[in-house]
């Protein structure tokens, strides 16, 4: 029996999908289609894919072509594949011609030409494009005009700027489309705004954005009033819009990871969080302030712990025009703590160790990027290490996300829960 492999994204299936799963058939007695799984795709940046994997492997399934149908989960999986299923032929598109020549040695490598005129890519391109703005008061884009190319169904269009040097000079960096002073006349330009301002800006856009249909992305917090997030959640729900806080790391694959570890049991009952972060670990172009930093720590310890928390102690250090230099601040549970240590000038460490009554997690370093951590069981004398791949700095994958949410009409995002967002906006006042 002449055992055939091949493999693919398979997503919004076409009929160049069908006619390369004929073809391989035709090459064989037994065909295996492998189907890249979500986290391989996210991990090697191909965040455009729309189609879940169940709906992939069903599609592929359908064509009755397949006689075996596996998931890819990582790159280099293709040589124990083939060792595994005594695979004699890899059958690959055209379109990867010579990328995978060092598998002879394996098996014969056959690549088939490609349907022209359709492709996943095409298909993608062709569906509803959203324009994307920001608004901002200065000339560092954080990233974030870059990050969105990345993420298909989205381009990035124009810059408002109060200030008509500013907004003309963000345009040329950046090459958008054009730079606005006037701020409605931007919003007709866009279907997203990012809000990129002072937090006591930050309202105000939000709220004339939100009366104006569009979805936003605003750098957290967006305001210290409760009453005040309140009423623009509301006013997004009314709108049929969207209001997420920029806040990446809620959307990594590795902080999804580890807090389902840590609030899953892995490592017992939670007792102890310990966190430290500091300013000159963000670019010095980010003009942060305390209450923009303070939020990171604040909403992890909220994710992890819960939003019930029964107090919060702080230490304050202040520099001479009063503003907050240095805080260790205390956020107590019933059984547990979470401790954070935030330096606007002074120079700390960062990392976040989670203990807990059978283990420890570690983050190194930046954690609020987390890519990798480590987890010890009590009694092990080594860790063991979970890596997770992401480029850029994570605002692609909330983008991502927000596109999904978008499409399916998804009323709000269970990122963070009302009752999480009203705890963390709490801890930012008690440590005022």
């Amino acid at each position: 029996m002449k055992t055939v492999i091949t493999y693919g994204t398979f997503d919004l299936f076409h009929k160049g999908h069908y006619n390369i799963l004929k073809r391989a058939k035709e090459e064989g007695d037994y065909l295996i289609v492998g189907v890249t799984g979500e986290r391989y795709d996210t991990e090697r940046g191909k965040l455009s894919v729309k189609d879940s994997l169940a709906t992939r492997i069903e599609n592929v399934r359908k064509t009755g072509f397949a006689d075996k149908i596996i998931v890819e989960e990582y790159l280099g999986q293709k040589i124990p594949d083939i060792i595994k299923y005594n695979v004699d032929v890899l059958v690959i598109g055209s379109d990867w011609k010579g990328k995978f020549d060092h598998l002879n040695k394996y098996c014969q490598v056959k690549y088939l030409e490609r349907t022209k005129d359709i492709s996943s890519t095409q298909l993608r391109e062709e569906m509803q494009t959203f324009k994307f703005g920001i608004a901002t008061d200065d000339l560092y884009d954080n990233d974030n005009v870059t990050e969105p190319k990345h993420v298909s169904g989205i381009h990035v269009e124009s810059v408002f700027s109060p200030d008509k040097k500013t907004a003309d000079e963000f345009c040329s960096e950046y090459e958008l489309y054009k730079g606005y002073t006037d701020y409605d006349e931007f919003l007709k330009s866009v279907d997203i705004v990012y809000v990129k301002v002072k937090r006591e800006e930050r309202a105000k856009y939000v709220e004339r954005a939100l009366l104006q249909g569009k979805h936003i992305v605003v750098d957290p917090p967006c305001t210290l009033s409760l009453e005040e997030d309140h009423r623009l959640n509301k006013l997004a729900a009314e709108h049929h819009v969207l209001l997420l806080n920029n806040l990446p790391t809620i959307y990594l694959q590795a902080f999804g990871q580890l807090l389902w570890m840590a609030r899953g049991n892995l490592i017992g009952d939670l007792v102890s969080i310990k966190m430290s972060i500091a300013k000159e670990s963000f670019d010095p172009r980010y003009d942060l302030d305390f209450y923009d930093i303070a939020y990171y720590p604040m909403c992890v310890a909220v994710k992890i712990l819960g939003y019930d928390y029964t107090s919060c102690d702080k230490k304050l250090v202040r520099d001479e025009d009063g503003n907050i230099n240095y805080a260790m601040i205390n956020v107590n549970y019933e059984n547990a703590v979470a401790s954070a240590e935030i330096s606007m000038d002074p120079e700390v460490t960062g990392g976040m160790t989670i203990i807990g009554t059978t283990g420890t997690i570690i983050v190194p370093e930046d954690w609020w990027r987390v890519g990798y951590f480590k987890l010890k069981t009590n009694g092990e004398n080594s860790y063991k290490r979970y890596c997770f791949n992401f480029e850029g700095n994570g605002f692609r994958y909330l983008i991502q996300a927000l596109l999904g949410m978008i499409r399916s009409d998804e009323p709000n995002s269970e990122r963070i829960t009302d009752e999480e967002s009203d705890a963390i906006i709490e801890l930012l006042n008690d440590i005022r």
